[in-house]
């Protein structure tokens, strides 16, 4: 009964903020779209339709090394494509019974990263002049995925396949598989875009709002603010406040990245529940590695 009240409440205190401020909601809705069609649409529609018609070119059976290719291939396909790739493939495998309902929430949490180009583009290029940060917390990150990647299969994939009757998945016979490719590949870009755009416009608004309603607030409130509603508007105001303590800024760059942002979590929600997946393992995986990818970034690497 809380949780309801504290979402009406929310629902209701952002309502009021849009109308005070429409004119930043404005500007805010503009810096979304331009952001998601300048930086977001020309690779990801693109990247999502090839991968979409790589995995129904290649279904898997139901024998322990198909699991073990599956699994590695489902993960590299989101490690290259970034989120939500991944929850768009799992999604998938899961609506063709190429993998059981178990082995889908599972592998939601595992395979969903931040795309390379991101990392190496926008943080190592343009906030950092160097990309040594990038590559070092590209694998991190990715070494600690594979390691849990390959504990689920031999804890799970390996030993426990019969329990789920597979099937070998093939398209319709009037289907053809990259028109159903493009088909459902639309959705998920629609998500993505929808949810950028709003965040972006809740964000400007909100960072107004506060600036105005508490032009003294400590720039650590206003730095956790838009971290947790966009990350890239984080990663930004981060590199501006500690540009002179770089142990620091190394650090909270690598909190935000492997944390993310409410934009990011709501785009793999939306997918997610399209096939009734569950959240809770992918919550906590996004907790153990929001503790754990910075702890060890520091420890190895500063």
């Amino acid at each position: 009964m809380l949780i309801p009240l504290l979402y009406l409440l929310i629902c209701i205190a952002l309502i009021c903020l849009l109308l005070l401020f429409p004119g930043v909601a404005h500007e805010g809705t503009d810096l979304g779209v331009e952001l998601f069609m300048e930086a977001l649409f020309p690779y990801l529609l693109p990247y999502l339709i090839l991968t979409q018609w790589f995995i129904r070119l290649t279904p898997e059976t139901s024998n322990s090394l198909s699991r073990f290719k599956l699994y590695f291939k489902t993960y590299g396909i989101s490690a290259l494509g970034g989120f939500p790739t991944g929850a768009a493939t799992i999604t998938y495998l899961k609506k063709s019974k190429q993998i059981s309902l178990k082995e889908a929430n599972i592998l939601l949490s595992i395979c969903h990263s931040p795309s390379p180009l991101f990392v190496l583009g926008f943080v190592g290029n343009d906030l950092l002049n160097d990309t040594t940060f990038s590559w070092q917390y590209l694998i991190l990150y990715h070494v600690v995925s594979m390691i849990i990647l390959t504990g689920f299969y031999f804890y799970y994939g390996k030993g426990k396949i019969d329990s789920f009757s597979f099937s070998d998945v093939q398209p319709p016979k009037n289907q053809n598989p990259f028109t159903s490719s493009i088909k459902d590949s639309i959705p998920t870009v629609l998500v993505v875009g929808s949810t950028i755009i709003f965040f972006t416009t809740i964000y400007t608004v909100v960072m107004h709002s506060v600036k105005s309603f508490f032009p003294d607030i400590h720039s650590g409130v206003m730095l956790s603010i838009a971290a947790m509603l966009e990350m890239t508007n984080g990663l930004k105001i981060g590199q501006e406040l500690f540009t002179g303590q770089p142990t620091l800024l190394l650090v909270i760059l690598a909190l935000f990245l492997t944390s993310q942002s409410l934009s990011i979590h709501m785009q793999v929600a939306v997918i997610a529940k399209s096939e009734q997946l569950s959240l809770k393992p992918y919550i906590l995986m996004r907790v153990f590695y929001t503790l754990l990818i910075p702890s060890l970034y520091f420890l190895i690497f500063l």
